[in-house]
Order: structure tokens, then sequence, then C-alpha cells
């Protein structure tokens, strides 16, 4: 392609047909053959020619034809001369930085329908436009959504707090700055909250420029919309654009007063400041009916900025995750005028909330209402002695968190059903490990709107199938490669591992297991330790579970009942890759009910059945076998089971086995 700087053109085309010609054209061909080359050389210069600088008048009239008499160094020099001709007239007649005052805007076309009516050229960015941002603003971290700027004693107590409730009716969270201290130079962490939100709005009121505070913080932001690409929105609150721009009427005379004794170069950093931000496609209140109306249009417009932006770089470096979101979206039929129930199925770790968090970061935009219910199992833990109160208590937090209202209180049950039965929802109920949890939330497809999704992650497949929800997207491990960038993303920030460590990286990819909360917790576990540490710690893992993964690991195991608890055991210790009628053999004279044990271990993802032999993942074995060890640390003899050769050889050693059952030896042999 040629180059896109008007400068090199003349150079570059000068040479690059000539070229063309010697590298293309044979030193003898035949007068015929000579002829119909020039002629397909200039239909296709004329095709790149016409599709990158003529305009469509010209290029309908270039009917310049050569012929097998035209000399063809003429013929060159000619579109050499139209190219130069155009590229300078191009260059001279469309400037790209035009500006737009918004002092006349009107009602009706505010900035979210400012790209049909008050831009007249493409190259010029609105306030809420993509166009607007820098190359950069992709890739960076947004920490926070609104920065406000504003002038407190103008608009705190009426335009201010009348926004702030509409942002917080529609989940729009402001930077709160309450606690930083004003003084003369703007604080660290009113720049780290304006350098870390998405979308600034100033506020320019009567006696914003009264502030050294305000114009600072207009300084910064400005400077982030250019370098960072932070979206500006200007709201003129009674004062005109113009006397923000040209600094007259009173805004000037309030202006020229907070620089009197200020240094030149800090008086012309605020002018510059206040001159771009009064040419930004903003909301001029006066050309409004009401303020409630404008501020309804403001609210929208936000949060279409913040809903249509792209997701944040921790989701786009989520290994896998695409995969797992096309597969879901079949499940959920997207479109679809139905309700849809669907349920995320695998073990504790394997990533199912972080899943169903994507997903609802992609698509919560689309529904009326949204709402994630995470981590149920743990914030309404079991037993359940009074069912009823348990049901309020999860309907109450469910309806505040749709509507966005705290402490709601219901006293009876059938509001859920009532409020939402005509409304398109997304609800993801995380970590289900009850039927009462699903019945006092969505114990009916009938009691949503049509089109709603209600997605529930669990490891309990048996709930699921319980309430009719037979749409399961069950959570594989990770193929070998990508569990390895799993654990290189969290271990070294890339994809891959450094030179010297592949083997490592191997190896504690393998004993995680590929499972994804291993692989993570791992990773940052060795991020930025020497070679050698990894060596020396090796050794342990092979043994010993890391204490977050077993937390983790733990909590599903406790709620499993007495049975199911000592069966778990049993095969994490003996069993694992049995085939399943030697273990109900084994098994059924000391626990009653093995069979039907060993579906609910199935059922709940602490086991698998592949090829009638029992399967189950090397972290759940090592949980096993460390709350065996646990029963008591310092004299094995002490615990039920005995399975580690060196503690083995200690029991026999210091000949306490009588206080052993050697009847739990006998299980080692198998």
């Amino acid at each position: 392609m040629p180059p896109t700087h008007c400068s090199h053109y003349k150079e570059w085309w000068s040479h690059a047909l000539p070229l063309s010609v010697n590298f293309f054209l044979p030193q003898s061909l035949s007068q015929s053959t000579e002829s119909t080359f020039h002629v397909a050389l200039f239909n296709y210069t004329k095709s790149i020619f016409v599709s990158l600088f003529a305009p469509q008048s010209v290029a309908s009239s270039l009917i310049l034809f050569p012929t097998s008499q035209m000399d063809f160094s003429l013929f060159l020099t000619i579109v050499a001369a139209a190219i130069g001709f155009f590229v300078i007239r191009r260059f001279r007649f469309n400037p790209e930085n035009n500006e737009i005052d918004t002092s006349s805007l009107s009602p009706s076309s505010p900035p979210s329908s400012l790209s049909s009516r008050s831009l007249s050229t493409p190259s010029t960015p609105s306030a809420l436009s993509p166009s607007s941002a820098s190359p950069s603003s992709s890739s960076h971290v947004w920490m926070y959504e609104v920065f406000p700027s504003f002038r407190g004693e103008d608009v705190r107590y009426n335009f201010l707090s009348h926004i702030k409730k509409e942002f917080e009716r529609k989940t729009i969270t402001f930077f709160n700055d309450n606690g930083i201290e004003r003084g003369e130079s703007i604080a660290p962490e009113l720049i780290q909250g304006i350098r870390g939100s998405k979308i600034a709005i100033v506020l320019l009121s009567k006696n914003y420029a009264s502030s050294k505070w305000c114009l600072e913080e207009l300084v910064e932001i400005m400077k982030c919309r250019e370098e960072l690409g932070q979206t500006v929105i200007a709201i003129f609150y009674k004062v005109d654009p113009s006397d923000v721009k040209k600094l007259t009427g009173d805004f000037g005379e309030v202006f020229r007063k907070t620089c009197k004794g200020k240094a030149k170069e800090e008086i012309r950093r605020w002018e510059q400041a206040l001159e771009k931000v009064a040419v930004i496609a903003g909301y001029h209140l006066s050309n409004w009916d009401d303020e409630a109306t404008v501020i309804e249009n403001i609210s929208t417009c936000v949060l279409n900025k913040l809903v249509n932006s792209p997701q944040p770089s921790h989701f786009d470096n989520l290994v896998g995750m695409s995969t797992h979101m096309e597969n879901l979206e079949l499940l959920l039929s997207l479109g679809s005028k139905e309700v849809r129930m669907v349920g995320i199925w695998g073990p504790s770790g394997i990533g199912k909330s972080t899943i169903a968090r994507v997903l609802f970061n992609q698509h919560s935009h689309q529904f009326q209402f949204s709402v994630f219910m995470e981590n149920i199992k743990r914030l309404w833990p079991r037993p359940y002695y009074d069912e009823y109160s348990v049901k309020l208590q999860l309907q109450e937090e469910f309806l505040s968190r749709v509507i966005n209202q705290k402490d709601i209180k219901i006293q009876q049950l059938g509001v859920v059903e009532d409020r939402l039965k005509d409304k398109r929802v997304l609800a993801i109920l995380d970590d289900v490990d009850h039927s009462l949890q699903i019945e006092a939330i969505a114990k009916e497809a009938r009691w949503f709107g049509p089109g709603s999704w209600i997605i529930i992650t669990t490891q309990d497949k048996r709930l699921l199938y319980a309430h009719g929800i037979n749409q399961i997207y069950e959570v594989e491990l990770p193929p070998d490669e990508e569990a390895l960038e799993i654990f290189c993303m969290n271990a070294f920030c890339q994809k891959s591992p450094p030179d010297g460590f592949k083997e490592l990286a191997w190896e504690v990819t393998r004993l995680a297991g590929k499972l994804p909360l291993g692989l993570r917790v791992m990773g940052s576990h060795f991020k930025g330790r020497p070679k050698h540490e990894w060596e020396e710690g090796l050794p342990r893992l092979r043994t010993r579970l890391n204490g977050e993964i077993e937390n983790t690991l733990k909590f599903s195991y406790d709620a499993l009942c007495d049975d199911n608890q000592a069966i778990f055991l049993h095969l994490a210790c003996f069993f694992i890759n049995e085939p399943i009628e030697n273990v109900e053999r084994c098994l059924e004279k000391k626990i009653v009910g093995v069979k039907g044990c060993l579906r609910v271990l199935a059922e709940k993802s602490f086991i698998s059945f592949e090829w009638g032999r029992i399967k189950m993942h090397d972290l759940l074995a090592l949980l096993g076998r460390e709350i065996v060890r646990k029963q008591s640390i310092h004299e094995p003899g002490q615990r039920q089971f005995l399975v580690d050769a060196g503690d083995i050889c200690q029991v026999l050693r210091n000949d306490t086995l009588v206080s052993f059952h050697i009847s739990h030896l006998m299980h080692f042999s198998l």
C-alpha cells in the first residue's frame, strides 16, 4: 500500500510504477502483448487511484484509456501528476480537526443523537462516541464508572443531587470524594479517581471557575480524554457554552478573579481546558423544557456508554472463555421469547461462577432487570430450621438487588412472581446447594417475563433435575495446552513459560490436575519466585494441598452427610480407579446403601464413573487424605487410615499397631 503521509506520495509513485513495469514486463514482448499489459496496468492503477483519492464525481468522469500508440512513459507521467493533484487537493480541503459549538444544541437533539443531526462531518467526534477516545482506551483499566467535576455551592443540593439519584436507580456509580480535603493543589486521590474513571461529567455552572480545585480537575480530565480515551460529557448549568469558551459574561468575570496573582503558565492551562470542554457536544440546560427530562437523557446515554463498552481486560484474558460462551448461548437460544432455565454443573473450583459472571457481563444490558446472586450456599448456609423465614430472606435480597433498593421487607411469599412475571430478567443464582434456594427465588419459569434467562450454578445435578431444569452445561477440565496457559497467566503473566521453567510449569499443571482453581492458586503462589524455590516447593505439593484450595474444596465436603463423607474418605485413600463392583463389595458390610451413596457423590461432582471404574480428581483425593492425616497429625496410629508409606513405617517401627485397626491396612492392597 502507498504511504499515508502526503509528502511521500510523489516519491512512492514515481518509484513504484516504473518498478512494477520493470518487474512484470519482459524485455521482449509482442506489440499486442505489451499493449494489453499497458491497459491492464492502467486499469489497476486507476482502480487504486479512484478508491483512494478521487471524489465520486471525478471517478465517474475518469475515462482515459491508453492505446497501443500512446507513449507509456507519458501515460505514467499523466497518472502520477493526476494523483499528486488530488492528494494535495484532498489534504488541503479536508481538515480533520473540526469542532462544534454546543450552544446551538436543541432539546430535540441531545448527544445521543448528535451523530445524525448536529455533526455534519464523520471526522467530528461526539462526546459519547467511541471516536472521541484514543487508541489506548480499550486497554486502559477503568476502576470507576463516573467522575463528577462540579462547584458544590451551585449544584450540590439541587441538580447534582437529582442526577445522582437517577444514576443510582440505573446502577451507575459516582466516584466518591467524601473526606478528601480541599487545598491549593489537587489531591492525589482525586487524580487517581479521574484517571480511573471511564466517564467524566463536567458540570459547568456560574461559579465553576471560582475554584482553582475545579479548574485543576478540568485540566486533568481533558488530559485523560486525550491520552486515555476517557469519555467527557459537558453539562452547561445556567451558563452559556460561548461564555465558557470565550471567557465572557459572568463566567468570564469569575474566572478573571480566580486568575489574580496566578502564574501565566497556570492561567493558560486553565484557559485551554475551558476552551476544549466548551466545544464538546454536551447538554445546554436552557435548551431543555425541564431538568427531569435532561437528567433522564443524560443517565440513559451514560448507561448505554457503560454497557456497550469493551469488557474489562481480566475477562478478555480468561483462557477458553469464548468456547464456554458459545456453548451456553446455544442452550439459551439467543432471541427466543421463552423463559430459559439453564444449569451450569461441575466440581468445585472448575470455574462455574467465573463462566456465569462473564455471561452476565456480556448480556445483562440486554435485559430490563439483571441480578447476580453470588455464593448462595455460603451466604445462606444450612441447616434451615425455619424454611419459610429463609425463603422470605432470599426473596428480600433478590428483589433488593433486582430493583437496586436496599432493605426491602416483604411479609409473605409470592412477591417475586407478582413483580417480575411481565419483566424480562437475567438472574444468575450462583453456587446453589439446596432446593429451598431455588424454590424461593426461581421455582417456576412463569415467575418471569418472556425472554428471561435464569441460570443456576451448582455442584449437585440432582437439584437441577428436581426443578425440571434439563438444559445443563457440564463444565469440563480444560485441555492440556489451555491448562498450561491458565497456569502461566497467573505465574508469569504470559501465555507460555519463560526459558528454564517449561518442565516445572508442566509439573505444577499436572499436580493441579488441570483444575482452574488449582492452576490459579498455584500460579499465584509461585509468581515471582526464583527457580530454586520452585524446585524446593514441588515435593510438598505432591502430598499436601495449598491452604486456599483446601478451604474451597472442604466446604463442599462438610456439606455431605456422615455416610457420604465416610465413603468419600475410603475412596480417596484406597479405591480410586477401582471397579465399582469391588468397591461396593468391600464397603457394603460397613456402610448401608453404598450404591446410593456413590450415585450421590457422582451427582455432587466428587467422583465420576468411567468404563465401570471410579474416578476422582487428584486434588479431591489429596483433600480426602489430608482430612484423614489431620485426625492425628503427630500420632499416625490414631488415624482412621494409613496411606503414606512413611507413616506406616513409623507406626510399625514404634509398635503402635495396638491402637490401629489392622483391617484398614487391608484396603491398601486393593
